[in-house]
């Protein structure tokens, strides 16, 4: 294998050789369902990855969570410890409540994989061990020693998971995220929005509706003027994006509203953005007399920017792409993953997935053919050195 288009094709033809096991390990996957918020839920599918990662000679550790499924780590046994390391990571955990199934089993029909799950990410996590495999297999030069880090609550904002996340991706050259990519055409990810939640509160004070209006304080009123200042905070030129999601208040309708709160989602392309918002949502002054005002939250997940590393790992797989026939593109993602935590530490690439749609809805799906080529540009790009 004297060129990098003759690695390519001896990858593509072993995982072409291999291509029933893998959607039969696919349909595995897909088949243990896993809710975020069922912590007993992820103890089938770790025990499945665990089990498999363990008979390529790897070393497994599954911490469990306090209140999520906690997540697996694993490494080779074998190892350089000069080597530098990469990250992959993916996560297990679905959107999908636990039978659904019964509406939205796993089919292999007109050249779609469908199934709870297939998307959104159950198909990295597959591409994460038969990439892996290819590569003890062919017997690959491997000169990044690669790391797993598989969570449990990246769909609920993996606040148990990102301080080992953050630990990992510190000492590691690169990390690659096993997310979906965007659209029908597949495009890498090379950006991600920042993600941020608020609640804003209003305490007024309750009086009869009828007989004492005026003794009251409205919240609802007072709310529907923080809302108009909230909205006006919008910058779609800057990618800058206040959303009004949630609001709830009163008590009755012959009641004057003595609280009203609105929960509020903010996503920003750059970190100072997400500074200037934060500080604008918490300078809010209540607009009635004698109400109390409270704002709390913040921005959860920092954008991941298209930093120079970044576009440098882009460039990388670019070239692996063309090795494999492949046209890639990137995009900027609205949502946020575990690459927003990633990327603040080292050079980042998303959206490695199987190209699909349907993520978080019930015609999710993954296109068959794709399952391959994916994995084999994962292969390729964990025996990169550059």
């Amino acid at each position: 294998m004297s060129t990098n288009t003759d690695i390519a094709t001896s990858i593509k033809q072993y995982l072409t050789l291999h291509r029933e096991e893998m959607i039969l390990f696919l349909k595995d996957l897909v088949t243990l369902e896993t809710p975020s918020k069922v912590m007993a839920s992820q103890q089938g599918i770790f025990d499945v990855l665990l089990t498999k990662l363990e008979a390529m000679d790897y070393k497994t550790i599954y911490i469990p969570g306090k209140v999520t499924g906690g997540y697996l780590f694993a490494r080779p046994k074998k190892r350089n410890k000069k080597l530098p390391l990469q990250l992959l990571i993916g996560h297990c955990d679905t959107v999908w409540p636990l039978e659904t199934l019964k509406d939205m089993p796993f089919l292999e029909e007109n050249g779609k994989i469908k199934g709870p799950g297939v998307y959104d990410m159950k198909a990295g996590l597959t591409q994460i061990i038969f990439a892996l495999q290819a590569i003890q297999s062919l017997q690959l030069p491997l000169n990044i020693t690669p790391i797993i880090l598989i969570n449990s609550d990246e769909e609920i904002g993996s606040r148990e998971s990102t301080t080992i996340i953050t630990r990992l991706a510190k000492i590691s050259k690169r990390a690659f995220v096993l997310e979906p990519p965007l659209g029908l055409g597949g495009k890498l990810k090379t950006a991600r929005k920042g993600l941020g939640r608020f609640t804003i509160r209003a305490k007024g004070k309750a009086a009869h509706a009828g007989l004492d209006p005026t003794k009251g304080i409205n919240a609802i009123v007072e709310l529907s003027h923080q809302i108009q200042k909230l909205y006006a905070m919008n910058d779609f030129d800057k990618g800058i994006t206040v959303n009004i999601g949630m609001i709830e208040g009163g008590v009755s309708a012959n009641v004057v509203a003595p609280e009203s709160t609105a929960v509020i989602d903010v996503r920003v392309f750059k970190d100072a953005d997400g500074d200037y918002i934060t500080k604008k949502i918490k300078a809010l002054k209540p607009y009635l007399k004698d109400i109390e005002l409270q704002v709390e939250g913040g921005m959860g997940r920092p954008p991941m920017e298209k930093t120079p590393r970044n576009q440098q790992l882009w460039e990388v797989a670019k070239r692996q792409g063309d090795a494999l026939g492949l046209q890639l593109e990137d995009a900027t993602a609205g949502g946020g993953s575990d690459g927003n935590t990633t990327s603040q530490y080292t050079a980042t690439l998303d959206g490695l997935g199987t190209p699909g749609d349907g993520a978080h809805a019930p015609h999710e799906y993954i296109k068959e053919n794709q399952l391959v080529e994916r994995t084999a540009l994962l292969t390729l790009l964990l025996i990169t050195d550059s």
